[in-house]
């Protein structure tokens, strides 16, 4: 980790004293576990829900994941009892702890478009491995030789792009693939869960991918504290305030989170204290 990264963590944690309580909002594929060409088998590096679960139990933190996959999915894979709060296909779904789901509305038009594109792609996936998501369409070719990869993503491209044009519709790139789809997308969830929250202490995003880039740059408009990271092994042009390497430094960073939002109670009790005492 640079030296700058670890002052700009610094003065994050910092002002974790004396503030409203933070948020913590984390994608999971590539920041929380390794891709996988089977999403199923991307299990969380080891140690993070056990971090994540002690974040819960201190009950300071608002903590949810903000994925591209169907929000149901990330369950399973973590395994935390309560769950955490989800906002899934890139933040056009939400999944409450409780089970409650709730899917962001669109315009007929453009679901029936899509409903048109799954059965060709069902037909024929042209060469690349096919997702059908509720409100999109989506094409991988993660896995596939560069060659093969350039080919489907030309076909993938000549078939979206045009359907991008249609209202409602547009185009969401990330690594490896292709979304055409309805909806908000990550930046969106991020502005949606402030605006719910109202008043709000330090906010944090954690991501790697392209479609992160969104979150960041909502969490980067913030006025009060606040903190974007690409968490990726490789580093790449981002609008992230720092770049940190998982799973070791992700794992520093949720023990840092813990420790800061640990002190943030220890001072208020001495102020509580304080006040009683001035009684």
């Amino acid at each position: 980790m640079s030296s700058d990264a670890q002052a700009t963590l610094e003065t994050f944690f910092n002002a974790f004293k004396g503030a409203a309580p933070p948020l913590l909002l984390l994608d999971y594929d590539g920041t929380m576990a390794s891709f996988r060409v089977d999403r199923f088998e991307a299990h969380p590096y080891a140690g993070v829900p056990e971090l994540l679960a002690r974040i819960q139990r201190d009950g300071q933190t608002r903590l949810a994941v903000v994925t591209g996959r169907p929000a149901g999915e990330i369950g399973p894979l973590l395994k935390l009892r309560p769950a955490l709060e989800v906002w899934g296909l890139h933040g056009a779904e939400r999944l409450s702890p409780t089970g409650h789901r709730s899917l962001e509305s669109a315009s007929p038009q453009a679901l029936a478009k899509l409903d048109e594109l799954r059965v060709r792609l069902n037909n024929d996936s042209l060469g690349g491995i096919f997702e059908d998501k509720p409100n999109a369409c989506v094409m991988h070719w993660r896995g596939l030789s560069a060659t093969k990869a350039r080919a489907v993503e030309k076909r993938t491209r000549d078939l979206f792009e045009p359907l991008a044009e249609m209202d409602g519709l547009r185009l969401l790139e990330f690594e490896a693939g292709l979304e055409l789809r309805v909806g908000r997308d990550k930046g969106g969830a991020v502005d949606a869960i402030l605006e719910e929250m109202g008043a709000h202490g330090p906010v944090a995003y954690v991501g790697d991918d392209l479609t992160d880039e969104s979150a960041f740059r909502a969490v980067n408009a913030l006025h009060g504290a606040h903190l974007s990271v690409l968490m990726r092994t490789k580093q790449r042009t981002t609008e992230a305030d720092i770049w940190l390497h998982p799973p070791a430094d992700l794992r520093m960073f949720l023990k840092l989170w813990l420790r800061a939002v640990e002190k943030r109670a220890a001072d208020r009790a001495l102020i509580e204290e304080s006040e009683l005492a001035a009684v």
